[in-house]
């Protein structure tokens, strides 16, 4: 296991060694209780954009479910008739310059892979720039539009924001609930107080003054031709390497085990990069990926190479709520 692996495994399960990095963590909390204090009073260049900004984050290290409830966001604006735009980060991305906008045609080496995923599924404006405030405004100079998601930038303090959804893994939780780098946590915990709505993934009901989404599986798809097929194309019982390079990717092996397949797991680094030989696997069996993998192996995919396409799927309490933000963001729509 690598050291990253047995930190992380040590946010959820607890080690003594943690009490080593309290020193780390008090600096650490200063610096971001600092930052939040300087935001909330109007202090330093904070932009606001002219139409209404929903940040969807976390604060918590690791896969939360960010890029499929992304996508249902931008389906409801949608069907609202609303025009949205998207910007993000674009971790690992190198583009020629930022800003960036990103087209369905270009690789995810330039576009970053969750940019290119939401893209290409959804056909939505999206700007990539490590300054977020920056991707709004040429993303606004680009297209006019009525909406903006943030995907991610919870703590991207120079971005004003309308909403904050904070969304959390149902089975991990907060861990023990300590900030980085001897606990799991962006911010401390009391933050949570002051965003608009927790979205647990995972959840089979609505917890307490919070949302339940899950991410339902819905189709194969191949990674080299781009046809689907439904999930009973492999039968119950069929072996295959299950590859995941996102934040959880136990989560992903989870579903493939629960679709009654027999999954050779292989887990790799978020946003890694991959290459034919790296996933060269023996014994010669079906691969399945995620999606967010896919958008960087069509290159080199093998015929027998997949992605589980998943849709998330909130709570209708959720969807009642949301539609009734964009009424009050919106109100002449």
């Amino acid at each position: 296991m690598a050291l990253s692996d047995r930190l992380v495994d040590a946010w959820y399960t607890g080690h003594p060694a943690l009490a080593l990095l309290a020193p780390l963590e008090a600096l650490y909390r200063q610096v971001v209780q600092r930052k939040r204090a300087r935001f909330i009073a109007g202090e330093g260049d904070i932009y606001r954009a002219p139409v209404p900004v929903i940040v969807v984050g976390n604060i918590t290290v690791g896969g939360t479910g960010k890029t499929p409830m992304i996508l249902w966001l931008i389906e409801q604006c949608q069907q609202r008739g609303l025009k949205v735009g998207v910007v993000s980060r674009g971790f690992g991305a190198k583009p020629p310059a930022f800003p960036w906008r990103v087209a369905a045609d270009q690789s995810a080496a330039v576009a970053g892979d969750e940019p290119l995923l939401i893209v290409q599924r959804s056909g939505v404006a999206l700007m990539i720039d490590p300054d977020r405030s920056r991707a709004v405004q040429a993303l606004l100079e680009a297209e006019p539009l009525d909406l903006i998601l943030s995907d991610d930038g919870l703590q991207h303090y120079r971005l004003a924001r309308d909403l904050e959804l904070v969304l959390v893994d149902a089975a991990r939780g907060f861990g023990n609930q300590r900030c980085l780098p001897a606990g799991p946590l962006r911010e401390p915990m009391q933050r949570l107080q002051s965003v608009d709505a927790l979205l647990y993934n995972g959840a089979s009901s609505d917890p307490q003054d919070a949302f339940a989404f899950t991410l339902q599986p819905t189709q194969l798809i191949n990674v080299r031709s781009g046809e689907s097929r439904p999930l009973d194309h492999f039968p119950a019982g069929q072996a295959l390497h299950g590859v995941a390079g996102i934040g959880n990717p136990q989560r992903f092996f989870n579903t493939l085990e629960g679709l009654h397949w027999r999954v050779n797991t292989h887990a790799f680094a978020d946003h890694a990069a991959y290459s034919r030989e790296l996933l060269n696997f023996s014994p010669d069996l079906p691969v399945v990926m995620t999606e967010k993998d896919a958008v960087k192996c069509r290159d080199f995919a093998a015929d027998d190479w997949w992605y589980l396409a998943v849709d998330a799927q909130p709570s209708q309490a959720f969807v009642d709520w949301f539609d009734a933000q964009l009424k009050a963001l919106l109100p002449a729509r």
